[in-house]
């Protein structure tokens, strides 16, 4: 290929991913299958190694991680970015808008554009020619932080901004004129845009799984992730925590940057509604939440709409942000102190509350975990009588600084479990005691240790009561053996008497034994003995996962299973069905690099899932299974193999709501069987939701991306 082709390709490349990329993160609509857009970017990517002398700055393959740099330099806002004052009632708003008149000496009818105030940090991004030049942090408002790097790789971010189209511009309600001289701009002057960077709840629950597996230090709150993803001096590392973006002002100036005129407020874009849309069709996200209120009493409905509706957000807010729509008043109003006056945060009354530490108690969780547990002087938050709050770790402690009998603040937000935000140290009288990390198991007063680099403390007593509790709980448990009727108090009774010392002692249980325990008649007797007979077949993956090893959840055990069945030999009986002894074998057979180098796994599952079938304990659990008669079960396999349902294979399924005439699990199974998938979200790739009763969130989701919903009846007829 010449140089003008290469260059020419490279121009419509670039323009085409734009496009795609632009329908994906701002209009939420898959115009191209995430394949062939990776394939479009690979050809890109090729072309411009092989013509490096055309790679733009705006290409789509620039927004990438770069290496680590010393110190960020820093940037001066071309005009302030201001704090905002915080309203927490309607008397605050009330009385805003009456010190509003009172300053212009007028009554007041205006109309208030609403936002909500999202919970992360402020970005002002500046554009030059319509081409990404920098992005800085508030800082002190007139001056800060170079983080250009860092927001170039948000992919809600446009590395050049879109040119609207005309009729877009007259739909926003711009004059010929207007549009002459905006489209001049965007071509020759400067344009910023300010917005919020955020991480949603999903990504931010993903990460610390993540980071929880890998040994690292979780991540405090959204909020906080942001900003530390923001401010990472290896840029590789905010790309990792997948941060959006969503603008809420645009700031136009005329010439060149060295010489620019920041144009006043309302001179093109006449109101903040205007701009907003503005700010999409330049290609930023846009909150469809987002709202004009006429007078204040809409603002209140507005207000409590959307105070309703926040657990269910994707992301983290802390109120409204109520703004005059017209942007001139902006002007009129000004600013007091550090504040507009055009503007009022109303912020969602708080869900804190403060109470004293009482005591640290540890509890073991089925790997040995210890986490610390503060005893609180019972308090009221949110609606609930609050008297415990977990610490997650010890490391945690010290981030607070907390020792027993410090007053604290607590916070709890709907169902959230409560947690420690802060201690007020001012308040401490000098009688509190440190906090000191347990030397021995409080349950079985075994050995403590803590291992490597990893946060948590562990008992390193295999037999100790409070992880062998956990464990079996654990093994019974839905998603794992699944025995229904066998719950958690049960085998804590189990445990108590003596009858059992491990999941396996279960398979040795007689009806005697069972009745002579504390409200066990015949009949529950007969029916807990009944699901462990039935259970003494167990699905491989079920069994792999129900073991309990380390960093091993469902979708792992099905990744290991599959590799087990491969193996042919494994069915020795040729009846559906091996032994728990080729079980051993096969794991025994195997050396660590095998597992470290299994697709899916990755080093830490491989070594875990190795240094498990090494331990002579639970080789002794296992060899325990197989005297008792439990068997492993490869008759879902076989279904999956022998069974074709075009109604199923490779389709996605997601299920929401209680079913009546089988459990949640049972479908899941029924899906795999013949062939489907099943994923905890809805998403553009889901192909079917299962309605249940009393459905969650994801039925709304479901309908607004267009997801085909079948009822139980349905899925019971194309089974």
């Amino acid at each position: 290929m010449i140089k003008a082709e290469a260059k020419k390709r490279i121009e419509k490349l670039t323009k085409e991913i734009d496009f795609h990329r632009y329908n994906y993160h701002v209009l939420d609509k898959e115009t191209l299958a995430p394949a062939a857009l990776d394939n479009l970017k690979a050809e890109l990517f090729r072309l411009e190694n092989e013509f490096p002398e055309f790679i733009f700055p705006s290409s789509p393959t620039q927004r990438v991680a770069g290496a680590v740099s010393g110190k960020f330099k820093k940037t001066i806002h071309s005009l302030p970015m201001i704090s905002l004052f915080d309203a927490f009632s309607q008397n605050d708003i009330l009385a805003w808008q009456e010190r509003n008149e009172n300053y212009l000496k007028k009554t007041l009818k205006p109309i208030y554009y609403c936002e909500l105030k999202l919970d992360g940090l402020a970005i002002n991004i500046k554009y030059e020619k319509g081409l990404f030049i920098l992005a800085g942090t508030r800082g002190d408002g007139k001056v800060g932080e170079n983080v250009s790097s860092n927001v170039k790789v948000i992919a809600s971010v446009p590395l050049n901004l879109r040119r609207p189209e005309i009729s877009e511009l007259k739909a926003l309600g711009l004059s010929e004129i207007e549009i002459k001289n905006f489209l001049e701009l965007l071509e020759k002057g400067i344009i910023e845009v300010r917005g919020e960077a955020i991480m949603t709840k999903k990504v931010f629950v993903e990460l610390n799984k993540r980071y929880q597996a890998e040994g690292k230090t979780l991540l405090a709150n959204t909020r906080n992730a942001v900003a530390g993803s923001i401010r990472q001096l290896d840029s590789r590392i905010s790309a990792e925590r997948k941060l959006d973006f969503y603008a809420y002002d645009i700031i136009f100036s005329s010439g060149k940057d060295s010489d620019s005129k920041v144009l006043s407020r309302g001179e093109l874009i006449k109101t903040r509604g205007a701009a907003d849309k503005l700010a999409s069709l330049l290609g930023f996200k846009s909150l469809k939440y987002n709202t004009l209120c006429q007078g204040l009493e809409d603002v209140f409905s507005f207000y409590k709409e959307i105070e309703k509706k926040r657990e269910a957000l994707a992301f983290e807010i802390d109120g409204v942000v109520v703004k005059f729509d017209d942007l001139k008043m902006w002007e009129i109003l000004g600013v007091v102190g550090k504040a507009p006056r055009y503007m009022m945060a109303y912020k969602f009354s708080a869900e804190q509350a403060t109470t004293r530490i009482k005591n640290i108690i540890w509890q073991v969780g089925r790997t040995g975990a210890l986490t610390p547990t503060a005893v609180l002087e019972p308090v009221r938050v949110a609606g609930a009588l609050i008297s415990r709050s977990t610490l997650h770790n010890f490391d945690e402690i010290r981030r607070l600084d907390l020792m027993i009998g410090d007053t604290i603040v607590i916070e709890r937000s709907g169902d959230v479990i409560p947690k420690v935000i802060s201690v007020l140290k001012n308040l401490r009288s000098g009688e509190e005691k440190i906090i000191k990390a347990p030397k021995i198991c409080p349950i079985c007063e075994g050995k403590i240790d803590r291992v490597g680099e990893e946060v948590a403390y562990r008992c390193l007593n295999k037999n100790c009561y409070a992880v062998n509790l956990r464990k079996i709980s654990h093994f019974i448990s839905k998603g794992a053996v699944d025995m229904e009727g066998v719950g958690p108090k049960v085998i804590e009774q189990f445990l108590e008497i003596g009858l059992i010392k491990d999941a396996a002692d279960l398979y040795t249980l007689k009806k005697e034994d069972l009745l002579s325990l504390e409200r066990f008649a015949e009949k529950k007797a007969d029916n807990v003995l009944k699901i462990i007979e039935i259970k003494k077949k167990i699905d491989l993956a079920h069994f792999i996962f129900a073991l309990g090893i380390r960093h091993v959840g469902e979708e792992t055990a099905e990744i290991i299973s599959k590799l087990l069945i491969s193996d042919l030999e494994m069915m020795e009986k040729g009846k559906g069905v091996f032994s728990i002894a080729s079980l051993i074998k096969y794991f025994l057979s195997k050396n660590l690099d095998y597992f470290q180098q299994i697709n899916g796994l990755g080093p830490i599952m491989g070594e875990s899932i190795y240094n498990y079938f090494q331990d002579e304990h639970n080789l002794n659990l296992l060899k325990k299974f197989d005297d008792n008669g439990v068997e492993i079960s490869l008759t879902a396999f076989l279904k999956k193999t022998k069974i074709e349902n075009k109604n199923f294979k490779d389709k996605t399924f997601v299920l929401t709501g209680s079913l009546l005439s089988l459990t949640r699990e049972t479908a899941k199974d029924k899906i795999k069987e013949l062939g489907g998938k099943v994923s905890a979200d809805v998403s553009v790739k889901t192909d079917y939701l299962l309605l249940g009763d009393d459905p969650g969130s994801k039925f709304e989701k479901a309908k607004k991306l267009g997801v085909k919903i079948i009822t139980e009846e349905e899925f019971l007829k194309m089974i």
